[in-house]
């Protein structure tokens, strides 16, 4: 959040990467991300949620939505940061970021099936002109219907499949009190 440009060209030289977290670095009152110019200056950056200490709610529409809007007010400008360009930081782009992006991060023949289906059918996301515009802008976690990683099913319409809830919602339970007590 603090670089300056003699920086910002230095890294990129250097082939680094950077993950935006922008509800984090806004939590944190940490400083603005200068996203497009680290992307006018050939950097990858990916979309990130930070830990749960720093952001919460770890939901990555969320950070589409405010990556996509602070970027536009860092830059002072209204076509900073599109809606494909955000959806992009969210996926391939991260998986370029691990090195893992012959692996995952795009629908391509013999990657990894790991595929979000949200639902914008919503009243929320209606109505829809640009499908990408409205996954950015509009969804919200409420609307992810399906999602399937290496091409296993683990949230269907809305429930996950390999997770007990109410086993998980007593684990949690029973750790916020063992954590309380140290406190």
């Amino acid at each position: 959040t603090q670089l300056q440009d003699d920086e910002i060209e230095a890294y990129a030289a250097s082939g680094g990467h950077v993950v935006h977290c922008p509800e984090s670095n806004l939590k944190l009152a940490s400083g603005f991300c200068p996203v497009a110019r680290l992307l006018a200056a050939g950097i990858n950056v990916a979309l990130g949620t930070d830990g749960a200490a720093s952001n919460n709610d770890l939901d990555m529409l969320g950070e589409m939505q405010t990556a996509a809007l602070l970027g536009k007010g860092v830059a002072g400008n209204t076509e900073a940061l599109p809606a494909t360009q955000v959806l992009e930081m969210a996926t391939i782009n991260g998986a370029r970021a691990l090195g893992l992006e012959a692996d995952i991060g795009s629908l391509t023949p013999g990657k990894a099936a790991d595929i979000t289906a949200i639902d914008l059918q919503s009243i929320e996301t209606q109505p829809v002109f640009d499908p990408v515009s409205q996954i950015v802008y509009s969804a919200g976690r409420e609307q992810v219907s399906h999602v399937w990683v290496n091409g296993e099913l683990l949230l269907s319409d809305g429930e996950l499949t390999r997770i007990n809830v109410n086993r998980l919602m007593a684990d949690t339970g029973s750790w916020q009190d063992k954590l309380q007590q140290q406190s």
